[in-house]
């Protein structure tokens, strides 16, 4: 049972509006990201502190639980509202985003050894294209908040997180876009061009 979170609660400062809901190739960037994922999960959520622009799709919503604290903030607020134990977390402007790769990230939690599968490229960690097991992430994001950590991975060390690797990742990563996203209206038309000829 997997739950997906779309993360859609960022300040899009650079994009100048709201990046989930800008035109990409004709509809909302979001409904993109959705169809794309929709199919692996059994619930699927978003996360936005601005809901009147997404209740149409009908879909959960919520706000950050705690406000003003960035990604870590959105994970935890991820994690808390979600309704199963493995939680796929997703940023709302990756219109490449893989549901093999998310597949594939939570086989690998089937191990209960393991807490949390993320995928590591050259650039490195993408943990807002991940995949958490609930029950032990929270408390651990939850203490990181409360101790003023703002870091994604300032709670790694107290759990066991799993690297999906550079080779693993590039193996899945069937357009090798995955982990593209949108700030600026220059990477949107990039992406919207890229988008015509792979799909």
């Amino acid at each position: 049972m997997l739950t997906l979170v779309i993360q859609a609660g960022g300040q899009s400062s650079r994009m100048g509006q709201d990046k989930a809901l800008m035109s990409f190739l004709g509809r909302p960037l979001i409904e993109r990201v959705l169809e794309r994922l929709s199919p692996i999960a059994d619930e699927v959520v978003i996360i936005t502190n601005r809901p009147e622009g997404y209740r149409y799709l009908s879909i959960p919503l919520f706000p950050d639980v705690i406000p003003d604290r960035g990604a870590l903030g959105g994970l935890y607020t991820a994690l808390k509202v979600a309704g199963n134990s493995e939680v796929a977390v997703v940023a709302c402007d990756m219109p490449f985003a893989s549901a093999e790769i998310l597949t594939a990230a939570q086989n690998t939690l089937k191990d209960e050894s393991i807490d949390a599968v993320i995928p590591k490229t050259e650039r490195g960690l993408e943990p807002l294209h991940a995949v958490y097991r609930r029950s032990t992430c929270l408390p651990a994001v939850e203490a990181a908040i409360q101790a003023d950590n703002w870091r994604m991975i300032s709670w790694h060390d107290h759990v066991k997180v799993h690297h999906l690797s550079p080779e693993t990742t590039k193996q899945l990563d069937l357009t090798q876009y995955t982990f593209m996203n949108l700030n600026t209206p220059e990477e949107f038309g990039q992406a919207e061009a890229l988008a015509r000829r792979i799909g």
